[in-house]
């Protein structure tokens, strides 16, 4: 029964109810959850419990509770989360209308979307270019599936976590995505994928929930998100918004760590900005290298010649430029961190099985095979490795590729020039990934410091870009001293730091085994998703520590994927980091965990 209607049937005891009612959140100063009975018009109260809520109840009630001044802003801050906010960012499905679910796999990226099951990259990218919506369904993603995630309203797979390919880049475009769904069989030839007796055919309309992991048939209703309305475009209005928008407001003002993101795009740049993103914290020069720019890389990777490498570095130097121009014009004004090419150059060759077998067709057909493919797998084959994580990519390839560094260098000196010349304020920064030593620093800052000075003079405007490094390698982390004379900054690339310091490949073990040392509490929580503290926190702490006392001041971030996470941002406020960064969509998320870290009474380091 409504408490209106007790108040029409028995006036006396909905007063005292009510009396009783305030009391007991006067006290408690929270939402509460109360059980009473009216016996012969005797109102006996029977038990009362702190309320739990959803999180749109939560940034209301907190809301509510500081404007009736039965807690401070400080505490209203320190009951909603991130993890909350993060819920409230997507859209969600109407759960009165959406039947069972048809499979279940890990909530890898929030948000709630519907679309045509596809199969494949290339048909993702047909369909909705021809305005159909589409879900990418993979077995598992690849660099190469990349144009169709772009296409697609969500990504659905069947093997993978929260830190897999799929996972990770979706989250950085804010798709949504649902991993790990192991019941559900994919059969890319077939185009389809079954679950148990039912077949779901290419074309098929799925839903996929990315906050809870669940996958339906069928086009389940979707709610809009009036938060992430205010996000992007400041859309205010009373209620839950303006309890968030407060909330937001107060965590900034709170706040010491600062936020930046990880985006490699000016349309990504720019929406981070809209987000509150204070710079760009990881900006991934390989992304640039995809797509029809492949063959420029291919054409570097097989040229016998300095004259040959020279011309393939000459054609990808413009259009590297212009990336730069595009990403520092959405960040006037704000630092943007670039980090050199990082992984092995074999990445942006065909794959070496597909290559042997199209050649091996062709032979056995009586053609001769294609000479490019023929010198493709040779060069694929000349630059294999067991295992190309710990092989020849970072600070190693930049010292061994001649002509690479110095190309990447002048393309963003260039864009330096070009801002300025335009008006702008650029403020770019060159990050050397991978560093195990301070030689292999000292190398490449000497090299990036010449083409800064030659530009400089070509173009008559000065081009001064602090040069810093990855801290990513354990060795790295425990000779942070002596790197820190070299480095004009650090951050720190967690995710190869945990892999690294764990001996783990997350591309392999999540599948493998992650499940099962999560049942036997080898760890409560992948070591990918929220900082190890007591191994990989401790080496940041270090590192923290001894780049300092090289280096006093010294400008210290992180750009793992831990920089988006709720309670690693705690670690690395107390680690005493000058700003975490995230990818676009977990700014907000960054903000506030950011604000909440600082009422938390946790110290800074000492160190700083």
């Amino acid at each position: 029964m409504p408490l209106d209607e007790l108040g029409r049937l028995d006036p006396d005891a909905f007063t005292r109810l009510r009396d009783h009612m305030a009391m007991l959140e006067a006290h408690y100063r929270d939402l509460c959850d109360i059980e009473f009975t009216i016996e012969r018009g005797r109102l006996r109260m029977l038990q009362t419990r702190v309320g739990r809520r959803t999180a749109e109840a939560a940034f209301t009630i907190a809301a509510e509770l500081a404007d009736d001044r039965l807690i401070t802003r400080d505490e209203g801050l320190a009951r909603v989360s991130g993890d909350e906010l993060a819920r409230l960012m997507f859209p969600r499905f109407d759960t009165s209308a959406v039947g069972e679910a048809l499979a279940h796999g890990i909530p890898a990226s929030p948000g709630a979307a519907v679309g045509a099951a596809v199969f494949d990259s290339a048909e993702a990218v047909r369909r909705a270019g021809a305005g159909e919506r589409v879900v990418l369904v993979r077995e598992e993603t690849t660099p190469d599936d990349l144009p169709g995630m772009v296409a697609a309203q969500a990504v659905l797979t069947g093997r993978g976590g929260k830190t897999s390919h799929a996972a990770v880049v979706a989250r950085g475009m804010g798709k949504v995505c649902v991993c790990g769904a192991e019941e559900i069989a994919v059969d890319p030839r077939g185009r389809r994928f079954t679950v148990g007796d039912t077949v779901v055919e290419e074309g098929t309309v799925i839903s996929v929930d990315g906050s809870e992991g669940a996958v339906y048939r069928g086009a389940a209703p979707l709610v809009d998100s009036t938060v992430m309305r205010y996000l992007e475009a400041g859309e205010r209005s009373a209620g839950l918004v303006d309890a968030v928008a407060r909330a937001m407001g107060h965590a900034d003002g709170a706040r010491r760590l600062g936020v930046r993101a990880n985006t490699d795009t000016p349309e990504d740049a720019a929406r981070a900005r809209r987000f509150g993103a204070e710079g760009i914290g990881l900006c991934r020069t390989e992304h640039m290298f995809l797509g029809d720019r492949r063959q420029l890389v291919e054409a570097m990777i097989l040229a016998r010649t300095d004259t040959e490498r020279e011309g393939a570095l000459g054609a990808l130097l413009p259009l590297q430029r212009q990336d730069f121009v595009g990403i520092l014009e959405a960040m006037d004004g704000l630092p943007v961190t670039i980090r050199l090419l990082d992984p092995p150059l074999h990445e942006f060759l065909p794959d070496r099985t597909e290559l042997a077998v199209r050649i091996a067709t062709a032979e056995a057909h009586g053609t001769p095979p294609s000479a490019h493919d023929a010198e493709l797998l040779e060069a694929v084959n000349r630059m294999h490795e067991e295992n190309p994580m710990l092989g020849l990519r970072g600070v190693r390839l930049g010292l061994v590729a001649p002509g690479l560094v110095a190309m990447q260098v002048r393309a963003i000196a260039e864009a330096v020039v070009e801002r300025k010349r335009a008006g702008g304020d650029p403020r770019a920064e060159i990050m050397v990934p991978l560093i195990d030593a301070v030689e292999e620093l000292r190398l490449v800052r000497e090299e990036v410091e010449q083409v800064l000075a030659a530009v400089s003079k070509e173009s008559g405007v000065l081009v001064a870009c602090p040069v810093g490094t990855m801290i990513e390698l354990p060795r790295a982390a425990l000779t942070a001293g002596r790197i820190a004379e070299e480095a004009q900054f650090f951050s720190f690339g967690t995710n190869d730091l945990t892999q690294t310091t764990w001996g783990f490949s997350r591309d392999d073990v999540e599948a493998a085994f992650f499940s099962a040392y999560l049942d036997k509490g080898i760890f409560k929580v992948s070591p990918f998703e929220t900082i190890d503290r007591d191994g990989v926190g401790r080496l940041v702490e270090i590192a923290v520590a001894e780049g300092r006392a090289a280096r006093p001041g010294l400008k210290i971030g992180v750009c793992g994927e831990h920089g988006g996470d709720p309670e690693s941002v705690h670690f690395f406020h107390a680690a005493g980091l000058d700003y975490v960064s995230c990818f676009p969509f977990r700014v907000p998320v960054a903000r506030l965990e950011a604000g909440r870290a600082a009422l938390s009474g946790t110290e800074v380091s000492d160190s700083r």
